[in-house]
């Protein structure tokens, strides 16, 4: 089975320091939205928070000897799926950010951990459950 994939859009941000991942990110940008996508983004507002699915486009080719990975943060190796890092078998990521505006095709957001130009896959809401 052959999977394909078309980008439906791209990171922008000045940002030159990209934190490592979006759970400590306050970087802004914007998510640019092909025109031909437009309409699909009508009931995203400002508040709202978006998972964004995207491509590693500068990840380097996966290979079996990165099955097993040293993250960072951790003193022990882990399993590839059990870690964030773009050097993986389908260089998929995926992070939350918070909408801060919306016109047109174009999305503001808070929390960006990809680089300028990153291609986007899909965007999803994220619903979170109300405090106990």
């Amino acid at each position: 089975m052959q999977v394909t994939m078309t980008p439906i859009g791209y990171i922008h941000t000045d940002c030159a320091e990209i934190p490592r991942h979006w759970t400590i990110s306050r970087v802004e940008g914007e998510l640019v939205i092909e025109p031909a996508y437009q309409q699909g983004l009508r009931d995203i507002q400002p508040g709202d928070r978006l998972m964004v699915l995207f491509w590693f486009h500068r990840s380097r080719p996966f290979t079996s000897d990165l099955l097993l990975r040293k993250p960072p943060h951790l003193d022990q190796r882990k399993g590839v799926f059990s870690t964030c890092s773009p050097r993986r078998p389908n260089p998929l990521g995926h992070s939350i950010v918070e909408v801060l505006a919306r016109t047109d095709n174009r999305l503001w957001v808070r929390g960006l951990d990809m680089v300028d130009g990153t291609p986007i896959l899909d965007l999803k809401p994220v619903f979170l459950p109300d405090p106990v």
